[in-house]
């Protein structure tokens, strides 16, 4: 069975981008362009992890790790964060939040955030 992930990412090039990367290993991909969309998915469907961008229009990645932790449902749902905005009081504000990891896109391949994300759902 595949595993279910969300993937939270504003810019389309990227959201296909590790969209596709993701379904070739074998996921079961849902996107979101926006927080307030990935928020409206996490409560339609079950899913294994998310990964999620800080920096998105409106509400950013923050803002929905702090929706999603009104809701007690979710608080087993691993969630990573992945982002080129490398702050330190961001980081700690999202690992406060929940996120096993805060990842800075540049610093790593679509594959290796493929494989970085199969480590988790082991």
């Amino acid at each position: 069975m595949a595993k279910k992930i969300l993937i939270v990412e504003d810019e389309k090039i990227l959201r296909e981008m590790y969209h596709d990367k993701f379904v070739q290993a074998g996921f079961d991909v849902t996107l979101a362009k926006s927080a307030e969309e990935g928020i409206e998915l996490v409560s339609k469907k079950k899913l294994d992890l998310i990964l999620l961008d800080i920096l998105l229009p409106k509400a950013n990645g923050i803002n929905f790790l702090t929706e999603l932790k009104k809701n007690k449902r979710f608080d087993s749902l691993p969630i990573v964060a992945f982002s080129n905005f490398d702050s330190p009081e961001t980081k700690k504000a999202a690992f406060g939040l929940g996120v096993k990891d805060y990842l800075i896109k540049t610093n790593y391949t679509p594959q290796e955030i493929v494989d970085k994300i199969k480590s988790y759902l082991k």
